[in-house]
């Protein structure tokens, strides 16, 4: 679910109705409106991006540098470039649906469901992530909070999963910019309360007409030293996307 809000939810396109979240009061259109600019952020109705991700261990480092294309909320296709012994590994999620590209051995593989929690390349995130997809407006309970050592600068957000939604997380707490609601970090907790994943937003550009946080380190808790990084080169959003971009035969076709 992570790999899909931080590296696909660029783009899976829907404008999220306004909802009230638990906890709210009188003022409750204005925590609304954070989580509902949260959720647009990186959403259009199709989109096309360049992007690294680095894997960082304490025995390696890795960088990915990829091409993606994004259609709706179902439609998801990556292309790796580089280095040049992943050059053409590739990975098309069609709804529930995912499969991957080996150039090497020039196969098309789909990911069965007892691979769905493994790693994607190496990274901190799973196949799972890719394929799960949420709203924050949707599928969550929503109040402003006051945050441990609060920042004056900073408003706190605690989001609680709705109980018909297939999540890890037990909650999710988030700090957003107060001049102009952009994420800072989101802290995602198990549901026993343990910290598991920290999400730290930097380096904040205009890309595709949008100001938006262009970095985003992924930090687990529960493997020191180690972390991914997410760095967005470029970005085109609501941009016309062919859908033969999204089957089977482009897997192969190298584009």
């Amino acid at each position: 679910m992570l790999m899909k809000r931080f590296l696909f939810v660029w783009i899976a396109a829907v404008h999220v109705p306004f909802r009230l979240g638990a906890g709210e009061n009188n003022a409750a259109p204005d925590v609304q409106e954070m989580v509902r600019r949260l959720d647009a952020l990186y959403r259009s109705n199709s989109s096309y991006v360049r992007m690294e991700m680095v894997i960082q261990t304490p025995h390696w480092e890795r960088t990915l540098k990829m091409k993606a294309w994004f259609k709706g909320m179902d439609k998801t296709f990556i292309r790796i470039l580089a280095p040049a012994k992943d050059e053409g590994v590739a990975t098309l999620r069609i709804k529930n649906e995912m499969w991957n590209y080996l150039p090497k051995i020039n196969k098309v593989i789909k990911v069965p469901p007892s691979m769905m929690m493994s790693s994607w390349m190496g990274s901190d995130f799973t196949n799972d992530d890719l394929v799960k997809e949420y709203t924050w407006t949707d599928d969550y309970q929503f109040e402003r909070i006051r945050g441990e050592d609060a920042q004056d600068s900073l408003i706190y957000l605690r989001l609680i999963p709705n109980e018909n939604v297939a999540v890890v997380w037990g909650k999710v707490v988030v700090a957003v910019r107060r001049e102009d609601t952009l994420p800072v970090w989101e802290e995602y907790y198990d549901e026993k309360g343990g910290l598991m994943r920290l999400i730290h937003f930097k380096d904040i550009q205009v890309l595709g007409n949008r100001r938006i946080p262009t970095v985003m380190e992924l930090i687990p808790q529960n493997k020191e030293g180690q972390k991914t990084i997410i760095r967005y080169l470029d970005a085109a959003f609501d941009v016309p996307v062919a859908d033969d971009v999204f089957n089977l035969r482009n897997l192969q076709s190298g584009r």
